[in-house]
């Protein structure tokens, strides 16, 4: 029975410990050093040791459990975790403050006040305490469910396993998770010593930790989190704690301070968008000094009552905008292109680069897009080329730097795009109306996995669990040809594959199992038929009923669906006339996949866009061209090529171009991907 003394001697010693966590892993500015730090540690280890009914779950020493856990379970949020709009650059930021202003009913001389954060490039959390003891952690995964990987998350020491105050109840806290510079440095030197390849990236890093099923893997890396948001799971809507939402968001964030959780420092309340914009110019240029990668600044609305009266679309919040840093560039020298293979045969080139510096990560490849753009742009194996992280996100090369490259017998030769498939050796093929050049391979392999990969997306039959790693086993066994293989899976077939327990290999199976009820349009999605979208294939879904009435259905009756334009209907025509879809077909409905759809019986859209012409200009983020053309034309509305005085609206994504100057020049309306979102929604 140990004395008043040892236990006191252990709350001092706990305390003292996460005193020093904070210190180090949140704050940055230690106060001992690490070998005192293992000490007090090591003590602490002893005590619990001696006396092992003072061991509580939220003992520093009780953050790896020892043993590697067989896999993560599926939760659902109880406050789904949306997503956030994106402004890139500032006239979207004022649009946005402009859209606030007028859902508040606000004159132009009203300043909202927001709050700006800096937006962690890492990978979103929700953390769950009860009374005060962390209880769970579940990744973002498609915002209605995540994965539990709460024994990752105790390992992370800048997240406390208790309070510091016992707060009564459930609380739920979400967060961004993040590997810092220093310790992303560190692991890629350990790797190259190893012979291993290193991370791309710090955020990479950290998904892939995060990953794994070894906590003692993420003690190791020493992995950081920052917290944003106090969740009130009661409300249907996420708003932030009722206990503290009178002093708005910035209170809020403070409150978590107080209960010892890491919030990031440099946030600011900002009186009107004029302070926002200071602020994310301020990070635009200081950001590289900052411990930890950011791609832009988060910017919310602080008044939790206006947070209520502006509301949510399905997607995002109306009262928060990520604003993204501008492209940044940078010169490396072009070692090779080589071609990669899609879904749908598509073989496009790719860049591999001396590894460069870029947006504080390390970029070696960069998208070329297809073989006309490297012709046009004369960009060639050997050149010193311009490299561009648009949004901070996907690298691409730019242009070649001419007058770096070498005249004469020394110069690089002109790019040829190859003649055949790299993973099948198939001839490529590309029509007249095309820029792509395609593998024709039905059987081709680099084809098959990424059909594998889209099948079991979210979008389209959500079969969680089938990731590339296993697609690739599947493949490379011979298990899996197409997707109708996957429904003749057995637990002990996926047993003997790598990395897959037994535990595993039935949670997989019931998710295909389960997957086998979902509507006919995911279906036709997943089926990665050429042009179809989701768009298309809820349209085709309603108007056909599910699989018999479209294989019974003419070209000119799929044509004549709205929305569905000659282009794509001769392309579903020719999918469903080819003898070997129509056998997979078979064999799909023969495992017991479902074949009709709800859509039919929803009834047909309200033709809210009728006699209105819209143009749309730019990228949508958050659909293709293709499914906003759809979506406008399942209402009643028509979509033009070009502006003219008959425009009703035009649809403005990012890097809009001419169209959008034409159009405010004729004083058409235009209309941006938030709008337009709400628009079809009505």
């Amino acid at each position: 029975m140990p004395s008043e003394q040892i236990i006191k001697t252990v709350a001092d010693l706990r305390a003292t410990i996460r005193h020093h966590e904070e210190r180090y892993y949140v704050l940055h500015d230690p106060e001992i050093s690490d070998a005192e730090f293992d000490q007090l540690l090591h003590q602490l280890t002893m005590l619990e040791t001696a006396y092992p009914e003072l061991v509580t779950t939220h003992s520093p020493t009780q953050r790896v459990s020892g043993r590697p856990v067989e896999g993560f379970s599926s939760v659902d949020h109880v406050v789904p975790m949306l997503s956030l709009d994106n402004a890139y650059d500032e006239a979207q930021l004022e649009a946005f403050d402009d859209r606030v202003h007028k859902v508040l009913g606000l004159g132009q001389d009203d300043l909202v006040v927001y709050v700006a954060e800096l937006k962690v490039d890492g990978l979103s959390i929700a953390l769950r305490y009860r009374d005060g003891v962390l209880q769970r952690g579940v990744t973002r995964g498609d915002g209605i469910r995540g994965d539990d990987v709460t024994s990752n998350v105790r390992a992370i020491r800048s997240i406390p396993l208790g309070l510091k105050t016992a707060v009564p109840g459930d609380v739920e806290v979400r967060g961004e998770i993040f590997l810092p510079r220093g310790a992303f440095d560190r692991i890629n030197t350990e790797r190259r010593d190893a012979g291993e390849p290193p991370f791309a990236n710090p955020r990479n890093a950290a998904a892939g930790t995060m990953r794994a099923l070894d906590p003692e893997l993420v003690l190791r890396r020493g992995l950081g989190a920052f917290l944003y948001q106090l969740v009130e799971s009661s409300d249907e809507v996420a708003t932030d704690s009722s206990a503290i939402t009178s002093g708005g968001h910035g209170a809020a964030l403070d409150q978590l301070v107080d209960w010892g959780l890491p919030v990031e420092s440099h946030r600011r309340r900002c009186e009107g968008i004029g302070e926002v914009l200071a602020y994310c110019r301020r990070w635009a240029d200081e950001r590289r000094a900052l411990p930890f990668d950011t791609d832009g600044v988060v910017v919310k609305v602080d008044s939790f009552s206006d947070r209520v009266r502006l509301g949510q679309t399905a997607k995002f919040p109306r009262w928060a905008i990520a604003f993204k840093f501008a492209a940044e560039q940078a010169t490396t020298r072009l070692l090779r292109i080589e071609v990669n293979v899609g879904r749908t045969g598509a073989v496009t080139p790719y860049a591999v680069l001396e590894p460069v510096q870029l947006a504080g990560t390390t970029v070696q490849m960069a998208t070329l897009h297809n073989a006309n753009d490297v012709i046009r742009k004369d960009i060639r194996v050997g050149d010193y080329v311009l490299v561009e992280k648009g949004g901070d996100i996907i690298p691409k090369v730019v242009k070649p730097i001419l007058g770096r490259r070498p005249k004469g017998d020394a110069a690089p030769v002109p790019f040829v795009m190859p003649s055949s498939c790299p993973e099948c050796d198939t001839l490529l093929e590309r029509s007249d109306k095309e820029v792509v050049w395609r593998c024709p391979n039905e059987g081709c392999a680099a084809k098959n996995r990424c059909g594998l990969l889209h099948f079991a997306g979210r979008r389209a039959m959500n079969i969680e669990g089938l990731g590339e790693s296993l697609v690739n086993q599947l493949i490379d066994t011979g298990l899996v040809r197409d997707v109708a293989d996957i429904y003749g899976l057995t637990v002990d077939a996926l047993s003997g594959l790598e990395r897959m327990a037994r535990k595993s290999a039935t949670n997989l199976v019931a998710e295909i199992e389960n997957s086998k009820d979902r509507d006919f349009a995911q279906l036709l999605f997943g089926l990665g038929v050429r042009h179809v979208g989701e768009g298309v294939a809820d349209l085709l879904a309603r108007r056909f009923n599910g699989l018999d009435g479209l294989l019974n259905a003419s070209l000119e009756e799929i044509e004549a669906v709205d929305g569905v334009g000659p282009v794509v209907a001769a392309s579903v025509r020719t999918f469903l006339d080819k003898e070997q879809n129509r056998r997979l077909l078979a064999r799909l409905r023969r495992f017991g996949v479902r074949m009709d759809s709800d859509l039919a019986r929803a009834g047909a859209l309200p033709q809210t866009l009728a006699g209105r012409t819209f143009v749309i200009t730019g990228v949508l983020t958050s659909m293709s061209r293709e499914d906003a053309k759809a979506a406008i034309e399942a209402r009643g509305g028509k979509v033009s090529g070009s502006v003219s005085k008959r425009t009703s609206a035009v649809v403005v994504g990012t890097d809009a171009g001419s169209k959008l100057a034409k159009a405010r020049g004729l004083g058409i309306e235009t209309v941006d991907e938030q709008e337009f979102r709400e628009l079809i929604n009505d």
